[in-house]
């Protein structure tokens, strides 16, 4: 029996016929062994693009270490400013991948097969680039084993009462998790391509990463254990990692940042840029590799209701932020919320927020939005522009509007400091394109459960 909705319409399906075993092995492993010369040719153009970006990064990053962070637009008393604008921003988007692959699979939600390889490669990319930020920030980055808490014969330990030794907690732990949680999922389709491999050298280096699967049902009733237990374990992460994040802010008092709201704020924040990043990933590869039988429509609907659930979300947490600063007679928080935010020197970048994050979204409200490529793509990348200005408005405006006017100061971005959003931006994406064509990006071995096992899920064709 299909399944339907909530108004009676048969659901769209997660897999569109019912190819065999070899059909469906051969047509997902088709993007790493043969992509065809036309998607070949893009994806090298794109490479290209991304290493020039890289470039760029690395010689922002090399101007840092030499001249020191003087050279961003750091100053006082906007000690933070774009690196860990930066940091908040790439370590939300890295949230996402977490939930769909770990969350849901303990939901069972089905629709997952198909996206969540690519959503924990996301996820590891981008903290990946989260990580670069607080030791760039460190000023003397070559010390930033000052942060672990090791034993040191020198008598050298972490300032615990400090955030940093908790944010590095916080994204090894994090980033350790979310690596085994993927290649623990990856070994069934790294046998596959080793068994399907064009060349010798491409069967050695499959098979070493495989490390020997078989698809024994020793090897899958241990692997399914695993699995579950590390979808146990990277599910509180997603909540604990962000709202440590967020205590950077909650612990100091600056007028718009000591507030008990922000863990529950910065979660929300972290999914919903989270989940924009997978729809802006997801779209483009759908349409360059021919994905449509494999992600349907079915896949950009829920992804575009989970996208408006945060957005409605974070609408509320701004609402709050606003009443909690009204209520509470505070003076100086009544001033940053009403006045240096919306009406002072970043008022452009404000009202910027406002509309990519609250008023963008609710054109998901259209289902012919939702489950239509191009326009589902402008959404998202509008709400990762509204996201990364809201953690510059968060950071800058509470920075720049102190207690005391006489210590306030302005904020200007210098080109190190474009050059290292911009780089950062271009590696990730040098990172997620290799990682298109040298893994299987699409679940085989899931796909091939969920025919056999939820075919309700599934769409028969001529």
């Amino acid at each position: 029996m299909a399944e339907a909705t909530a108004i009676g319409r048969p659901a769209a399906p997660v897999l569109e016929g019912r190819p065999g075993d070899a059909e469906l092995t051969d047509a997902l492993l088709s993007p790493i062994f043969q992509p065809g010369p036309r998607v070949a040719r893009g994806w090298l153009l794109l490479v290209g693009l991304a290493v020039l970006a890289t470039g760029v990064f690395g010689v922002a990053i090399g101007a840092t270490l030499t001249l020191g962070i003087g050279a961003w637009g750091n100053d006082i008393p906007v000690a933070w400013a774009f690196a860990i604008v930066n940091f908040v921003w790439w370590i939300g988007i890295g949230h996402a991948g977490t939930f769909i692959s770990a969350f849901l699979l303990l939901l069972q939600q089905s629709w997952r097969s198909s996206i969540n390889r690519l959503a924990e490669a996301m996820t590891l990319f981008a903290v990946v680039q989260a990580g670069l930020f607080p030791i760039l920030h460190l000023g003397r980055p070559w010390f930033f084993y000052y942060l672990v808490p090791y034993p040191a014969t020198t008598g050298v330990w972490p300032q615990f009462r400090s955030a940093l030794p908790w944010d590095a907690a916080a994204i090894f732990t994090y980033l350790t998790v979310s690596f085994l949680f993927w290649y623990l999922g990856l070994l069934p389709d790294l046998a596959s391509a080793r068994d399907r491999a064009p060349t010798r050298l491409r069967q050695r280096l499959y098979g070493v990463f495989a490390l020997g699967w078989n698809g024994s049902m020793r090897h899958w009733h241990r692997h399914r254990i695993a699995y579950g237990l590390l979808a146990g374990l990277a599910t509180p992460l997603v909540i604990s990692v962000h709202s440590i994040v967020s205590l950077d802010f909650a612990i100091a008092s600056l007028p718009g940042w000591h507030s008990t709201i922000f863990p529950p704020y910065f979660v929300v924040g972290a999914l919903y840029s989270g989940f924009a990043m997978v729809i802006t990933l997801l779209v483009p590869v759908r349409r360059a590799f021919g994905l449509e039988r494999v992600v349907t429509a079915r896949h950009l609907d829920a992804l575009a209701k989970l996208t408006l659930a945060m957005g409605l979300l974070i609408t509320y947490a701004y609402v709050c932020e606003l009443f909690t600063a009204w209520y509470t007679g505070d003076l100086y928080e009544r001033y940053v919320a009403f006045v240096s935010r919306p009406l002072g020197g970043f008022a452009g970048a404000y009202w910027l927020m406002l509309a990519c994050n609250v008023l963008a979204p609710h054109l998901l409200w259209l289902r012919r939005v939702r489950t239509r490529g191009l326009p589902l793509l402008g959404v998202a990348v509008l709400i990762q522009v509204g996201m990364w200005t809201e953690r510059f408005v968060i950071v800058v405006t509470s920075l720049s509007r102190d207690f005391l006017p006489s210590s306030w100061g302005s904020y200007a971005p210098t080109w190190v400091d474009w050059s290292l959003l911009g780089g950062s931006i271009g590696f990730f994406g040098l990172l997620f394109l290799l990682f298109l064509r040298v893994v299987p990006f699409v679940p085989i071995a899931e796909l091939k459960e969920l025919r056999e096992t939820r075919p309700e899920g599934l769409e028969a064709t001529a």
